[in-house]
């Protein structure tokens, strides 16, 4: 139940929107003198100290002023933000960078993280588009020497998947050729559970291959996320707050770890509650590590075909709004990409 009065509201909105432009401690006199309230700096004062004792202010120090809160920016971002959207010149531009490499996957991750990175002045990732269930596309067996063999796997979207397969015995080029052409044939657009039941009869080479074939299909299901691509980190590394504080900093290093951002996204991304934009102010409780930060995230694409997800990660005081509208906005550039691609 919200017990916040309109007048509590407007005041945290203001030491919200202060905070975020200085960094520094917000005092009644710097709201009073800022703006035209019509209120006394011992009225401001006051209900400064009552939104401290509900937990959506703290006081730094004895004789400073106040600083938000998590359950403040939380309070702020789903019940007072209003909702902002990217001027219209920005747009334009944007859209144009896109449909200069239309065709080209690796280039939208790029400039999509680019772009986040340098519109939210926060760290960005993105990640590539992703069917939720593979299907296969082709098969390429290569001999190598003896009784090795090189097996290139490619799936509808563009996943592509390598490995040395053994025989008992050497096989010839001509063999496996035949043998990829009549697997191909036999898998074409076929999903893992229908690879896995297939009831043909295969020779012990051919039987080698679906084996694997099935393997790593199975396992590419299981991945939740795509390559990441991101920008942007010595954005947050100028912030005040990663200056001085060891925590902080330490939220920054988990950002260069593939297998951590990996496990955040996945994480967010099965959770139920994921749809459209999401905003994970101090990890929500789920993540120590985000403690001291905030993370902007959104799902692209559609699941009918291949999703992926954007997002940006900054210092707990960061422009909500503006951050939200670029996310927002790339995300539904690449759903279009996206469309038009699979």
């Amino acid at each position: 139940m919200d017990t916040l009065t309109d007048r509590q509201r407007t005041i945290l909105t203001l030491v919200i929107r202060e905070y975020t432009h200085t960094a520094d401690p917000v005092s009644s006199k710097r709201l009073v003198e800022q703006y035209e309230l019509g209120l006394s700096s011992a009225t401001v004062r006051n209900e400064m100290a009552v939104l401290t004792e509900e937990g959506f202010l703290r006081q730094p120090h004895t004789s400073a002023g106040r600083v938000p809160t998590e359950k403040g920016f939380r309070y702020f971002v789903r019940r007072l933000m209003r909702e902002t959207t990217l001027p219209e010149d920005a747009r334009r531009t944007i859209s144009h960078q896109f449909y200069q490499m239309r065709n080209d996957v690796n280039q939208w991750m790029k400039l999509a993280a680019s772009i986040l990175a340098n519109q939210s002045r926060s760290f960005s990732l993105v990640t590539t588009p992703r069917p939720e269930y593979f299907h296969f596309k082709h098969l390429e067996l290569i001999s190598t020497h003896g009784t090795q063999v090189l097996g290139v796997l490619i799936l509808e979207g563009g996943e592509i998947c390598q490995r040395f397969l053994s025989f008992n015995e050497p096989v010839s080029q001509e063999q496996l050729s035949m043998a990829a052409n009549r697997i191909s044939g036999l898998l074409q657009g076929k999903d893992t559970k229908a690879v896995c039941s297939i009831q043909e009869s295969f020779s012990p080479t051919e039987q080698v291959v679906l084996n694997w074939i099935a393997e790593e299909m199975s396992q590419s299901d299981t991945l939740v996320t795509g390559e990441i691509y991101s920008d942007g980190l010595t954005n947050v590394l100028a912030e005040p707050e990663f200056l001085g504080s060891e925590e902080a900093r330490k939220a920054l290093r988990l950002m260069e770890e593939q297998t951590f951002l990996h496990d955040l996204l996945a994480h967010t991304i099965l959770s139920n509650n994921f749809s459209g934009v999401q905003v994970l102010i101090g990890g929500e409780g789920n993540w120590d590590e985000l403690r001291q930060v905030s993370l902007i995230l959104s799902k692209y694409g559609s699941p009918s075909s291949a999703t992926g997800t954007v997002g940006v990660l900054g210092p707990m005081r960061m422009a909500y709004g503006h951050s939200i509208s670029v996310v927002r906005f790339i995300s539904n550039i690449l759903s279009d990409l996206v469309a038009e691609q699979w």
